[in-house]
């Protein structure tokens, strides 16, 4: 099959169209409780005529996590963690439509794929330029893609599964061909290796952000502040705003009240669940996600470690229950459910996760302990109030069946994250793989991967690895979903992570603040965005 764009083999459900009601119900593995449990998910209180753009003003945008380098190669494309910041330098090949789940040119022209979704025919628009002045050509992209994944970063591994070659038959004509067919390749070319790099950016031995993007960095002071400026020879046309400010924030509530005081026009709050709430009733305009895997019990399956032994994952796994752990953390206003896929995914099938059982939980803790394990477990956690809030929960849930919880607290969530991605020292913590309802394939395949680099856990299982690869395999809805509930079937029965629910994500702004475009793992594209009066 080919198209003029590329659309994938069946239309995905709506992510921001029509209302996704969150479904309220009582204490159980799959529930919500709370003022937010009404929410619709996509795009929120968004003028139907806002009128024509005008030019002028200045975006001052609160980050959630302030990136240290505009490089894609150092820092995650992800609305969390700098892509909203590189996409407005460099662009994006490929955006996804929240409204649609279908891939939408952005700085390439179109994309075909053949009939088997193996080879992916990208074609670049004329005239598109770097800011230095060169070509955006089929070599520059090329170069620009291989340097990613030459520095093996965020999801290269996942491209150089997947990739078996890139061609460049003419100055205008990319070509990907697949180890096997991937109906959603595109969502790569809309994170980190789309984001194009001009070759110069390495000139002097030294990088500096050069890209196709709407603006050029005019100022970059570490923990301080990132200024965009507008490029008068933007592809397509020079950007409205003025001005792009993002500043480093501290927390959910401290971005509410500097968007209440004026200090902020946009803010990305993730995980506090009160902050959305009042957010959403203040009402901001933004998009509000729901993401799978967002609140996990993540246990080390390695050698050594209890949770090496499949019977004391599964007593934690039946043994915590998500609506404490919601009722704790979110103060009962998120979703409590130990399910992969949340409801409000298109990819959901009805698969169940594991459901809350305290005896069952004592009896496979009992088996372990009749096999020589003591019992204790070491928990570590930040000391931010809603980690720490899951922690003393899950350690009273399994103290209570008889487990020995201690808890450790690190200094902060890079001391956490060290523990758990390199140094691999910890029994259980909270974490979070954030599902992408773009490509199910690829949040799945990091947490459950067995050669994933993502997978803080160790957990491997070659049946969930064969799973894994239908799940990327499958050109239909269908297909894709049979498989992704056989993913959890697999999951009920190994335990890679106790799940205790997803997480909503709310990109808040002005009501005077208009064009903005979401696209795949929440960046904001700025490049139609205008400031009304």
């Amino acid at each position: 099959m080919k198209n003029t764009w590329y659309r994938s083999g069946t239309r995905l459900a709506a992510l921001g169209a029509a209302a996704a009601l969150l479904v309220g119900g009582c204490a159980s593995a799959n529930s919500e409780s709370g003022d937010s449990a009404s929410a619709t998910t996509g795009l929120i209180n968004i003028a139907a005529d806002a009128g024509d753009p005008v030019r002028g003003g200045t975006v001052t945008f609160g980050s959630y996590s302030f990136p240290n380098a505009l490089d894609p190669t150092k820092t995650l494309a992800a609305g969390s963690n700098g892509g909203t910041e590189m996409a407005a330098v460099y662009d994006m090949l490929v955006r996804t439509d929240p409204e649609t789940g279908e891939f939408e040119p952005q700085l390439a022209q179109s994309l075909e794929n053949n009939a088997d979704y193996t080879q992916f025919t990208l074609k670049l628009r004329d005239g598109v330029t770097f800011s230095d002045g060169t070509p955006v050509d089929a070599e520059a992209v090329k170069w620009s893609i291989d340097r990613f994944v030459a520095a093996g970063a965020d999801v290269a591994q996942v491209w150089v599964n997947s990739v078996a070659s890139i061609d460049t038959p003419d100055s205008k004509t990319v070509t990907f061909t697949l180890t096997g067919p991937w109906d959603r390749f595109p969502v790569m070319l809309a994170m980190g290796p789309g984001l194009v790099v001009s070759k110069n950016s390495e000139a002097g031995g030294k990088f500096t952000p050069i890209g196709a993007g709407p603006f050029t960095l005019e100022r970059f002071a570490p923990n301080e502040e990132i200024i965009l400026a507008p490029r008068e020879d933007y592809w397509n046309g020079r950007p409205n705003l003025d001005k792009v400010r993002f500043v480093p924030t501290n927390g959910a509530r401290g971005q509410f009240e500097s968007l209440q005081s004026g200090q902020l026009n946009m803010a990305f709050i993730m995980r506090d669940e009160a902050t959305i709430r009042d957010a959403l009733a203040a009402n901001y305009s933004g998009y509000l996600g729901i993401q799978g895997l967002g609140t996990l019990g993540m246990i080390n399956t390695r050698e050594g470690r209890p949770g090496a032994d499949l019977r004391v994952r599964q007593a934690i796994a039946y043994g915590v229950d998500p609506e404490a752990i919601n009722n704790r953390a979110n103060d009962g206003l998120g979703i409590a459910d130990s399910a992969l896929i949340p409801e409000t995914s298109p990819w959901y099938t009805g698969a169940e996760g594991v459901p809350y059982d305290a005896e069952k939980a004592k009896q496979l803790l009992n088996e372990a302990k009749a096999d020589g394990y003591d019992g204790k477990l070491t928990y570590l956690t930040p000391s931010e109030k809603s980690a720490e809030a899951a922690a003393l929960t899950t350690q009273a849930s399994l103290n209570a069946i008889g487990f020995d919880v201690q808890i450790q607290y690190v200094n902060s969530v890079s001391d956490l994250v060290r523990k758990m991605y390199a140094e691999h020292d910890f029994d259980m913590t909270r974490g979070a793989f954030t599902f992408m309802d773009e490509a199910p394939f690829l949040r799945l395949f990091g947490g459950l991967g067995s050669d994933s680099r993502n997978n803080a856990t160790g957990y491997s299982d070659p049946q969930m690895d064969q799973l894994l690869v239908q799940v990327k395999s499958a050109t239909t809805s269908d297909a894709k979903k049979e498989a992704i509930a056989k993913v959890q079937e697999r999951a009920n029965e190994t335990i890679p992570y106790a799940v205790w629910g997803p997480t909503k994500v709310f990109t808040a702004w002005d009501n005077n603040i208009h064009g903005l475009k979401r696209s795949a793992d929440n960046i904001m594209l700025f490049d139609e965005a205008w400031v009304g009066q």
